[in-house]
């Protein structure tokens, strides 16, 4: 199983559409998925008690990260780094073992033409303080606005780099599971 984690909790963001497009691509690749959206997490989370005592809502996803085969992120760029609720849903997880030895990919999305790099690179530091195991390859898509059209993504240039990632990602993770 692959977790694919749709980096914003913004109500029609982006990410999900892009997260959701990886969920068909490694459906289509025989993995079972597990989609965390964050902007489905629960309420309660975002208490100041939840950093001592999770919500019982938050179990599935914690065990879902701690059983996955592989992690794979989609990250939007807000204001030149990640979301805070996406740092926020990784401090929430279980250390350190929720990551360690994880294989872990990036798509970064934005607005502007780098597509995301400094967001991912970032947090790219976090996973790697975390021990995961960083996959070589990143997808960046610049001009996400463009690239999406009726929720849907339709750019064909984006789509192939995607897939690019999804078929070596897929057999990078088997690799780490045997």
């Amino acid at each position: 199983m692959i977790v694919v984690i749709s980096g914003s909790n913004r109500p029609g963001n982006n990410s999900s559409v892009v997260a959701g497009t990886l969920e068909s691509m490694l459906i289509d690749a025989g993995e079972d998925v597990f989609p965390v959206d964050l902007e489905a997490l629960p309420a309660d989370l975002f208490t100041p008690g939840a950093y001592a005592e999770k919500p019982a809502a938050f179990e599935q996803i914690q065990e879902a990260i701690l059983q996955t085969d592989g992690i794979l992120t989609v990250v939007p760029e807000y204001n030149g780094s990640y979301p805070g609720a996406l740092k926020y849903f990784i401090d929430c997880l279980r250390f350190p073992e929720s990551l360690v030895a994880k294989p872990s990919a990036f798509v970064g999305i934005a607005a502007g033409k780098w597509g995301g790099m400094r967001a991912v690179e970032q947090l790219e530091m976090v996973f790697q303080y975390r021990h995961a195991h960083l996959y070589g390859r990143r997808v960046f898509l610049g001009g996400i606005f463009a690239a999406i059209t009726d929720g849907q993504l339709t750019d064909e240039e984006a789509l192939r780099r995607m897939h690019e990632l999804v078929d070596g990602f897929v057999p990078f993770c088997q690799a780490l599971r045997e």
